[in-house]
């Protein structure tokens, strides 16, 4: 039983990710990335990544407001860039149990790349997991993007 107990608490601090990468999709390492402003690590380090491997990334800027009755709604220039990535995360947290020796932050989020030429979903990311291993599935994704054919 307790053995049991130690397996069920481990299963439930491991990180689980779901990725998604439209087949035969390329990332042109010429074209520009927009990101939105501002978020917690995971939308930071993404854009310091991205930028580390040689592409251009732009944060653009916020040009008009949208009110409609109950919805205001910011609207982003996303300065004609051709690939946008959407970072959605939730405030990391120290996780100093299970994350001592892989960045110590645990990053519960989800990630979006899209083509803005084509229209089209290029890789999709629900993950959650110690901010050094989150890095290094970033880095295996952008490989695999940038060498399908």
């Amino acid at each position: 039983m307790k053995k049991l107990l130690i397996l069920v608490a481990v299963l439930a601090l491991t990180a689980c990710n779901s990725i998604y990468i439209a087949p035969g999709v390329t990332l042109d390492k010429n074209q520009t990335f927009y990101a939105d402003r501002g978020g917690y690590a995971m939308q930071r380090s993404i854009k310091e990544r991205m930028a580390e491997r040689g592409y251009h990334v732009v944060v653009g800027k916020t040009n008009h407001t949208i009110n409609n009755e109950d919805i205001n709604l910011n609207a982003s220039d996303t300065m004609n860039a051709r690939y946008v990535v959407k970072v959605s995360e939730r405030r990391e947290f120290f996780g100093w149990l299970w994350c001592p020796f892989n960045g110590f932050w645990w990053w519960n989020f989800n990630v979006s790349i899209a083509d803005q030429k084509t229209g089209a979903e290029l890789m999709t990311w629900r993950g959650r997991g110690c901010a050094n291993s989150s890095l290094r599935k970033l880095d295996n994704v952008l490989d695999k993007l940038e060498e399908q054919k």
